[in-house]
């Protein structure tokens, strides 16, 4: 039988032909928020993690996707009795089997985020069947991936957005979002005030989450420049094709146009690109259909010569954003990084602006931390 080079863990190991699924178990967890929190067009005050264990030669696999109870129970229902007895180790297979599976349920949303969390889920078993971490199955690009500060938002006081965001510059992070979009005649000072805070070295984002209209989204990039912006995410809806485009062509030197984080698939990121509609792409594993989908669009990012960033779910992340040539940085989503924290041994946490995965530890390097979550069950 085949051998794994172990030479990185000082093991002796084989691998076998197979790794039959034994089972699938799937909860939901909802976590509330430290504060408030808005966006452009969007409050809440709690996020839900569906979270997926598959079993398989001893081993316990982990994955995940924010999304909602619907979807767990797409995994159990739908998803979990298909995938019994299949090879674990044939991922390919098992992601071209769950898409086939909901052909006439629809690709995008919650059946492509149930995919998500089971593909995930057999990224990590099959690096703990092999015994190693998951970057090293899937070939590193580089060591550590760069990491953006995401929160801002726009129920916060001034005071807080100066401390969130100079907080995470101090710490060595040198890019931080905020969103936009709520009140657009203050969201001018309010970005200046953000600018002020973390002083000019700092790169600053901005994200309207598509609340704007096309001219009032052009005439607030030139506000947003003044202040040094250099991201301008989601200026109007990701479905206006045609205004993200006018709004690249039209916008600041300097100041990236993005979307994407809600693509659910390779056609839609096709569209976008073939539209011209960004310079950076956005990509969400958890939305994606898992890492399967996350690496097939950083393929296409890559040729079409684009860079992507990766949205979000930074735990879920931080393996695949370092084995992906196209990837510029990774999103540290202040919700996503406080659940992580919380529910997860072995989450992890910039170091002067950089996510490291843990190569000391198999997989995505994550324990779940069942007896603590309990109390967050849906």
């Amino acid at each position: 039988m085949p051998s794994t080079d172990d030479r990185y863990l000082g093991v002796s190991m084989t691998q076998s032909d197979a790794a039959p699924i034994e089972r699938i178990v799937v909860g939901a967890y909802t976590v509330p928020t430290d504060l408030p929190e808005s966006d452009g067009t969007l409050e809440w005050t709690s996020t839900t993690m569906v979270l997926v264990h598959v079993h398989a030669g001893g081993q316990r696999g982990v994955g995940f996707s924010y999304a909602d109870t619907a979807t767990a129970v797409m995994v159990r229902d739908k998803l979990a009795p298909l995938l019994a007895g299949c090879d674990a180790l044939g991922i390919a297979g098992r992601w071209r089997d769950m898409v086939y599976a909901i052909r006439n349920l629809g690709r995008p949303g919650i059946a492509s985020m149930a995919i998500a969390a089971v593909d995930i889920a057999l990224w990590d078993l099959k690096a703990r069947l092999w015994n190693v971490p998951l970057l090293t199955l899937m070939g590193a690009v580089r060591d550590a991936i760069p990491v953006y500060g995401s929160g801002g938002f726009t129920s916060y006081s001034d005071s807080q957005l100066r401390e969130q965001l100079g907080g995470w510059v101090s710490t060595g992070i040198s890019r931080v979002k905020m969103k936009v979009g709520r009140d657009p005649l203050h969201d001018g000072a309010r970005v200046a005030s953000a600018r002020a805070a973390i002083g000019p070295d700092a790169e600053l984002f901005v994200d309207a989450n598509g609340a704007y209209g096309r001219k009032q989204a052009l005439a607030l990039a030139d506000t947003y420049a003044r202040s040094g912006v250099t991201w301008y995410e989601e200026p109007v809806s990701s479905d206006d094709l045609e205004g993200l485009r006018l709004i690249r062509d039209r916008a600041p030197p300097g100041m990236d146009i993005t979307a994407g984080e809600y693509g659910y698939d390779l056609v839609y990121f096709r569209r976008m690109l073939d539209a011209g509609a960004v310079d950076v792409l956005q990509a969400d594993a958890t939305r994606c259909a898992g890492i399967t989908g996350f690496m097939r669009t950083a393929a296409l990012c890559e040729a079409y010569g684009l860079p992507l960033s990766s949205h979000c779910a930074p735990s879920v992340h931080a393996h695949a954003a370092c084995a992906a040539t196209a990837v510029r940085h990774l999103e540290y989503f202040h919700d996503h990084a406080r659940i992580e924290q919380l529910l997860f041994d072995g989450a992890l946490v910039p170091r002067h602006g950089v996510l490291y995965p843990d190569l000391s530890r198999p997989g995505l390097g994550l324990a779940f931390k069942d007896s603590d979550a309990r109390r967050y069950e849906a």
